[in-house]
């Protein structure tokens, strides 16, 4: 089926900066949606950004406007996570995932995705 593949994690000073990828097998990406989530240690795993098939529709979360950026290469299968001015708050794994999307939709959304990666670590020092 969709395999997703995260990359991109470590370990950085608050104020620093990070970008994750995640690559997609098959040839259907462009089929789905695409989101970044997280999860901490004791937490539940929140939503982080997403953004349409195209590409041209994203949607962040309150916690992360203005920090970070989400962007797709469908030709590439990949999407990526500029992540900036990274706060403590922000470690937790990350893990990409696919949300098939009828293809008249620009819609992203939080909840409801189907395909999800192995994740990767995050952890912003201070």
């Amino acid at each position: 089926q969709v395999q997703l593949v995260e990359t991109g994690g470590g370990v950085v000073q608050a104020g620093g900066s990070l970008k994750l990828s995640c690559t997609a097998s098959g040839r259907t990406f462009s089929m789905y949606a695409m989101g970044w989530f997280r999860q901490a240690p004791g937490k539940e795993r929140e939503f982080v950004a997403g953004v349409s098939r195209s590409g041209d529709t994203v949607y962040y979360a309150d916690s992360v406007k203005g920090r970070f950026s989400i962007s797709r290469d469908n030709a590439k299968n990949t999407v990526a996570l500029q992540m900036n001015s990274l706060k403590p708050a922000d470690t937790a794994v990350y893990y990409c995932a696919a949300d098939w999307t009828p293809i008249s939709s620009t819609r992203v959304r939080t909840e409801g995705y189907d395909y999800w990666g192995q994740g990767t670590q995050v952890t912003v020092s201070s």
